[in-house]
């Protein structure tokens, strides 16, 4: 009795466990796909809302794990040192990550960062373009989205933050 006990309580946390999977697993955002639209709260306290955003700019929106971590920082100074270039393109410059409000308003101040940082608390927008965690880590992952608000580029490697910021520049100059 006890043991048919024990092997229930396994196949059911083995279940729950199964179904906790899948229910976070969300569909890849591919190229070609419309981007969704989300709302989330900015650096200052503001809401950033992408549908009052799409139409006026190309947004390259990139995903990374934390703040003030090593490749996460030379990312973010990558789009900054690149930033009035993306401007002359035409092109918007936002970071997503779970960090609070307070720590992307400390990391854009620490390091000059001129774009927005959007806090994701619950990885919900995370999960609606489907970045994959890597290593125990939110994913790091750049998408380049057009003025139709469609995904025309997408970029993922975790280790090589400055590449997301070179490599949306020459294709949305290339683009052009």
């Amino acid at each position: 009795m006890k043991f048919t006990m024990i092997k229930y309580l396994l196949v059911v946390l083995a279940i729950s466990f199964l179904f906790a999977l899948t229910a976070q697993a969300q569909k890849h955002v591919e190229t070609g796909e419309k981007a969704p639209l989300f709302s989330l709260t900015d650096q200052n306290g503001k809401t950033f809302n992408m549908a009052n955003e799409v139409g006026k700019s190309t947004l390259v929106i990139y995903f990374y794990p934390k703040d003030e971590s090593m490749v996460c920082t030379k990312e973010a100074c990558a789009f900054r040192d690149s930033f009035n270039e993306f401007t002359k393109a035409g092109a918007k410059v936002i970071g997503i990550n779970s960090g609070t409000v307070a720590s992307h308003k400390a990391f854009v101040d620490h390091y000059k960062l001129p774009f927005t940082l959007l806090s994701d608390p619950d990885n919900k927008v995370y999960n609606m373009f489907g970045v994959k965690k890597k290593m125990f880590m939110s994913g790091r992952e750049t998408f380049v989205v057009d003025k139709t608000g469609k995904v025309v580029y997408s970029h993922a490697a975790m280790l090589q933050g400055k590449e997301h910021a070179d490599d949306a520049l020459t294709f949305i100059k290339q683009a052009k």
